[in-house]
């Protein structure tokens, strides 16, 4: 009998300890995007490895409406993770452009690879930098969008407003669309090159793409921090035989800051730690890495984030 109870102890106190664990798990959610997109498979890589390494977290990839809808909710408060960019995530902790309020909660964990802004142009209409688009018939991106942000941004350095263009407000692929009936002389487009739809276009129609130089490119980082420089090899359209250097913003990783800093911490190191796992997931993820974690970024480190930067001697850029 006294075997049997002693036994019986032994038992209770395992599943005691078993259910205390399990009870520790934290459950997280990241944001993606749709299913046929780049963020969603990314995400799901990144789940994956926090799920494994992460002691206490078990993380599950959402689809999602991609950057402006997972700020949203992130700064509701109604999940932890999500993939944004770099620059919608600017205007969402200043509640400005498509943001109604501030998102002040807003904060990152690691930039990850260039979102690359295109300024086509039909050569006929003879643009050859952001300063000829005067007078010119020009696509500047789905009303209220990132994409059209991001040329309002690239204007203002250009000196120029809507005023001395004619505007459409389109997304890329009514832009292009319009390009090749002949309504627009120029269109600006942000994607991963190559975008597929220009690079349609470009087999129908001969067409360039703009570059900017030195100069406004200080003056664009200057003003707006979260722009990147990034070159689009020569040859990755046809007709356009030329290396095309021009901004680019960033897929990034962003947090809740009411996110337990420990949290944070375990899901940023199983993430670094284990990244050549989550390259193995999608070409893009092959861009992901520690060397760039900080470039163009534009809202602040989450403090589990930084204490596992400066575990690993790394210098934490300082972002209000």
């Amino acid at each position: 009998m006294k075997v049997r109870k002693i036994l019986m102890l032994g038992l209770i106190l395992c599943l005691t300890f078993l259910t205390g664990a399990a009870q520790a798990k934290t459950f997280v959610s990241i944001a993606t995007g749709g299913t046929g997109g780049t963020y969603y498979p990314i995400g799901g890589g990144i789940a994956d490895v926090v799920s494994r390494y992460a002691p206490d977290i078990q993380a599950t990839a959402e689809t999602g409406n991609a950057a402006v809808a997972n700020l949203n909710l992130i700064g509701t408060h109604s999940i932890e993770f999500a993939f944004v960019q770099n620059d919608t995530a600017w205007w969402a902790r200043r509640g400005e452009i498509m943001f109604q309020k501030p998102f002040p909660n807003i904060m990152a964990i690691a930039t990850l690879y260039p979102e690359t802004n295109h300024l086509v142009t039909m050569k006929k209409s003879n643009i050859k930098t952001i300063y000829d688009l005067k007078g010119k018939k020009v696509s500047v991106g789905a009303p209220g969008s990132g994409t059209e942000a991001d040329m309002r941004c690239l204007l203002d350095i250009a000196g120029l407003t809507y005023q001395d263009m004619k505007v459409d407000f389109l997304d890329f692929n009514n832009t292009v669309d319009r390009m090749k009936d002949g309504q627009l002389d120029a269109g600006f487009v942000v994607g991963g090159y190559p975008v597929a739809a220009i690079m349609d276009l470009a087999t129908t129609h001969d067409v360039d793409l703009v570059s900017f130089d030195d100069k406004f490119f200080a003056a664009l980082q200057k003003k707006y921090p979260f722009f990147v420089k990034d070159v689009i090899p020569a040859g990755t359209y046809k007709g356009i035989d030329h290396e095309v250097v021009t901004p680019a913003v960033m897929a990034m990783l962003a947090v809740d800051a009411d996110v337990p800093e420990e949290v944070v911490y375990q899901f940023t190191k199983a993430l670094w730690e284990h990244i050549d796992e989550v390259q193995r997931v999608h070409a893009k993820a092959q861009m992901i890495s520690l060397k760039t974690a900080f470039d163009g970024l534009s809202v602040p480190l989450h403090p589990g984030a930084i204490r596992y930067y400066k575990e690993k001697g790394i210098k934490v850029p300082e972002i209000k």
